[in-house]
């Protein structure tokens, strides 16, 4: 059997290098996926950044923690504690003690994340004067970086400063160094300090004293801001990898079979021959498995090759793009070549099982068949395998809980069960959509409209073979960025239904000082809601410990300027000695008293005054002020009083924020300018997932057009014999391709009205507002590449055909 599937590769090399190239690139892409997840798993140690010369760093607590039957469980704090005063008192006593503050700066033509800190702790990181000199007033300043330069002047939020000196820029700040006074009086709290003692006596000092942490060496870098921003972007590289090789996997393996299965389906009449001959079944078995292991090895071998040379492009793509920093860089893992290799011989293998079984069974009398119709296109497997999935992907979704349907793995990974279902039912499907894209121009003069109806109605097998590239492409377009955008239409309407205020006041950057308050709250004419961002821990099922994002306000502004989703209870019930919760909570029964620690890690039982909808998952909870110490308040929501005239009211509005850099909209202007948008790094992930399954998949299509026109020689050439021109025959063969792209499209627009109408009953069940948004550009531009693929694809073999003086091939 060896000896005759080496001659079947030889006499039928287009189909073969048809599989070899669709599985060599499904192979390649696993690789080179593979190689990004392996490098996504392991971060590098930072060293300490702003303290690296500094012995000993003495922080207050930024952690919770909480002890459990099955561990300590640990959240960030959302207001660190300070050093407390009896730890600095003892650490005086010990050398000398330098209290670091950092509070925000924002000064017109400078950086947008511009951090102040007193000059004494410069020297720590370290800083050196590049030009200029150290501050010495309290309206004089050093900044990092070379944007500006010593004798300019800065207008800030804090008032004008002069520039007085310069120093590098050391990669992870932009920084703006006060003297040590001015710095105190912009940022009175200190929650962490450098000392010069000696480290073990400083521990032995403050080993009694609760509330401080002391950090030496390597540890010195949780000192830094956002010390864990390695491991944070490693896990969402980790989750964006991970879904785009997922995606990647099933498209490689989706195409993959399907190739391998219409090769096999091309050679009916050649297994009939055999038969004939006399080969049993079981040898035609082998020979087709024996061609697969065959191609199978060679191409993944090919793959592996591919994805060698693919990974660091792939990589550079993501930290030029800002997806990764910039350490990251592929490693030396061996196991995705080894999985990679081992997944596309098996799915050579696997995608020729069901195919040899039929081709096995295939008789004699089919060497003399020369219709290409297909009387049994849906065997019971595909009927069994196709149902199955098709049940599954309708009714899984709404076994659990329906949030889960809104979280983006969810929404990535159930089309594929969709597209799977409907590939395998897609033969049911094929007759009754050519006929009805057909049923117009089969009407008109001419028998080119008939021909092109009757070919592809005739050939089920080659028509959803074709189909399925444009399927996959469609339906993952269409999902992936209709389910996005639907959420993100859900989140703003949300927003304007619970926005009642005329204006929305916020800050450039971070919260509002207090001088700026106290000009709001005098505007006249104006009911005025100040609220902070905080954060509420709870203890779920006595082992989760679950943040959530809190909003501090004031009861009776809120409920004038907003319009809460609640489900039970009253705005105006909310007070120091209760909380506003929704109902994701395991505890969500207006009157129930549940165990919470604040943003600031104080414990406390708080009633519940009420209780809101779930939503779109983004409804957090509300506390009041009280429970939310240290919080700024960083948006203002301002209600007009009967008879107030708006644009007087926004006049005094913009007057008492214009010192603090801040921002006056009315409802709606803010409501467009906080649309929940896909942020760049979604979107760059989106465009990753997309564009390498769009481009396989394209790639793909070309290649089974390629496959399927080179195995029509015959059909055009008797065509030529029966009188159409060379010009005719393109023309019939790339509307063919056309009407099959569009049955493709079709089927991909169902899969994505299904995906998204099941997006759209998850939204029902939540309470919030369910209209769907279905992607028309992104779908037409998919449908128009692929169409001018498929024309292409499957016109320039045939013009190849029916260029021979021959018509009919020998």
């Amino acid at each position: 059997m060896l000896s005759v599937a080496l001659r079947t590769l030889r006499a039928r090399w287009v189909t073969f290098v048809g599989g070899f190239v669709a599985l060599a690139l499904g192979v390649g892409l696993l690789t080179v996926m593979g190689l990004a997840l392996a490098a996504s798993l392991d971060a590098p140690t930072r060293a300490p950044e702003r303290f690296a010369a500094a012995p000993v760093v003495v922080t207050g607590t930024d952690t919770l923690r909480v002890p459990t039957p099955i561990g300590d469980r640990t959240q960030k704090l959302a207001e660190p504690h300070a050093v407390p005063p009896a730890a600095v008192a003892e650490l005086e006593r010990l050398g000398r003690v330098t209290p670091d503050r950092s509070f925000a700066v924002r000064a017109r033509g400078g950086p947008g994340d511009l951090v102040g800190h007193p000059w004494s702790v410069a020297a720590f990181a370290p800083y050196e004067i590049a030009s200029g000199r150290a501050p010495r007033a309290a309206d004089e300043v050093v900044v990092s970086g070379t944007w500006t330069e010593p004798g300019q002047s800065l207008r800030t939020q804090h008032g004008s400063v002069r520039v007085v000196g310069t120093v590098a820029d050391r990669g992870f700040e932009h920084a703006v160094f006060y003297t040590d006074a001015r710095a105190a009086q912009l940022q009175p709290r200190s929650v962490q300090l450098a000392t010069s003692a000696d480290a073990t006596a400083v521990r032995n000092t403050v080993k009694n004293i609760t509330g401080v942490r002391v950090l030496t060496g390597a540890d010195r870098r949780y000192a830094d801001p956002d010390p864990d921003r390695d491991r944070e972007a490693l896990t969402a590289l980790n989750a964006l990898f991970g879904t785009a090789g997922g995606v990647t996997a099933f498209v490689s393996v989706f195409v993959v079979a399907s190739t391998f299965a219409f090769a096999v389906a091309q050679r009916r009449r050649e297994f009939g021959l055999l038969r004939a001959a006399g080969a049993t079944p079981g040898q035609l078995r082998r020979t087709v498995a024996a061609e697969a292991l065959l191609v199978g090895v060679i191409a993944s071998a090919a793959g592996c090759v591919l994805g060698r040379y693919g990974a660091p492009r792939l990589v550079r793509w993501t930290v030029d793009g800002g997806l990764a920093p910039d350490w990251f860089e592929t490693g030396d893992a061996v196991w995705p070549y080894c999985a990679a290799f081992s997944t596309g011989v098996l799915v050579a293998l696997c995608g020729v099982v069901a195919a040899s079984w039929r081709a096995g069974r295939t008789g004699p009398a089919q060497a003399l068949r020369e219709a290409a119709v297909d009387n049994r296109p849906m065997t019971w497997g595909r009927w069994l395998c196709g149902g199955t999935l098709l049940v599954a992907a309708a009714v899984l979704p709404f076994l659990g809980d329906p949030g889960d349907l809104l979280h983006r793995k969810s929404y990535v990974s159930r089309p594929m069960l969709l597209i799977t279902a409907v590939a395998l039912l897609a033969p049911v499907l094929v007759r009754p959509l050519t006929r009805l894209l057909t049923w117009a121009p089969a009407r008109l003069p001419g028998a080119a409209g008939l021909l092109v109806r009757e070919n592809a109605a005739a050939a089920v097998r080659r028509t959803a073979s074709v189909a399925a590239p444009v399927l996959v492409t469609v339906a993952l377009a269409g999902s992936l960025l209709g389910a996005a955008a639907t959420l993100n239409a859900a989140r703003a309407a949300e927003t304007r239904a619970r926005t009642t205020a005329a204006f929305v006041v916020t800050p450039s950057a971070g919260g509002f000082d207090g001088a700026t308050v106290k000009a709001l709250r005098a505007v006249p004419d104006t009911e005025v809601s100040m609220t902070s961002a905080s954060a509420v821990y709870v203890l779920e099922d006595g082992v989760a410990l679950v943040k959530s994002e809190a909003r501090a306000a004031d009861p009776a502004a809120l409920a004038v300027t907003a319009r809460l989703p609640l489900a039970a209870g009253r705005t105006t019930g909310l007070d120091d000695g209760s909380i506003i919760v929704n109902e994701e909570w395991e505890r969500h029964t207006v009157g129930q008293r549940v165990r919470v620690w604040l943003g600031d890690g104080t414990r406390k039982t708080l009633r519940i005054a009420a209780v809101m909808t779930r939503g779109t998952g983004d409804n957090g909870v509300y506390v009041t002020p009280a429970n939310a110490a240290g919080a700024a308040v960083d948006r203002v929501d301002v209600a007009l009083a009967d008879g107030a005239d708006a644009d007087t009211v926004a006049a005094g509005l913009r007057a008492a924020v214009r010192a603090d850099g801040g921002r006056v909209r009315t409802a709606d202007q803010w409501i467009a300018a906080t649309y929940p948008r896909t942020d760049r790094t979604t979107r760059l992930g989106f465009l990753l997932v997309l564009g390498i399954a769009l481009l396989y998949t394209g790639i793909s299509l070309v290649n089974t057009m390629v496959m399927a026109t080179s195995d029509r020689v015959r059909e055009l050439a008797a065509l030529r014999l029966a009188g159409a021109t060379r010009r005719q025959v393109l023309r019939l063969v790339g509307a063919e391709a056309l009407t099959v792209v569009a049955v493709g499209a079709l089927l991909g627009l169902l899969v994505t009205a299904l995906n998204l109408t099941t997006v759209g009953a998850a939204l029902h069940v939540l309470h919030a507002p369910a209209g769907l948004a279905l992607p028309w550009p992104a779908l037409a531009a998919t449908t128009a590449v692929c169409a001018a693929l498929a024309v292409l694809a499957a016109t320039v073999p045939a013009a190849a055909a029916t260029r021979r003086p021959h018509p009919f091939p020998r």
